[in-house]
């Protein structure tokens, strides 16, 4: 493993020598820190892969969302905002039962077609 450590960081002081991370988007910015705290430890690396390569599913983007307008409304004194909070939140929540709706199992073709082939397999 250590080759393959040398190798990188080799390659990574060869390309700032080269100027090949000046122009990154972000560069000179603090990172956004993400909480990862409601995924589990195992499969935060998985997420944050899918998440970076645009894979994500909207239900997990609204799940998110949801979480974060909950914790405003707990919060929230002001009862105009607490209106609007309670709008935005309903409106996430709609949507998010939607997507779950389409995603019952008696939804999945690949559900269905699994359940035919077992069912020819015991005629």
């Amino acid at each position: 493993m250590d080759g393959f450590w040398r190798i990188a960081e080799e390659k990574i002081r060869e390309a700032m020598k080269n100027g090949e991370f000046d122009n990154l988007p972000g560069f000179g910015k603090p990172l956004e820190i993400e909480d990862l705290s409601r995924i589990p430890e195992e499969l935060r690396l998985g997420y944050l892969l899918l998440k970076n390569a645009g894979y994500v599913r909207e239900e997990a983007e609204l799940r998110k969302e949801l979480l974060t307008l909950e914790d405003l409304l707990r919060c929230c004194e002001d009862d105009e905002k607490k209106q609007e909070l309670t709008k935005k939140w309903t409106e996430k929540q709609l949507r998010f039962s939607e997507l779950m709706k389409k995603r019952q199992p008696a939804n999945s073709k690949a559900l269905r077609d699994y359940g035919r082939r077992i069912e020819e397999k015991f005629r």
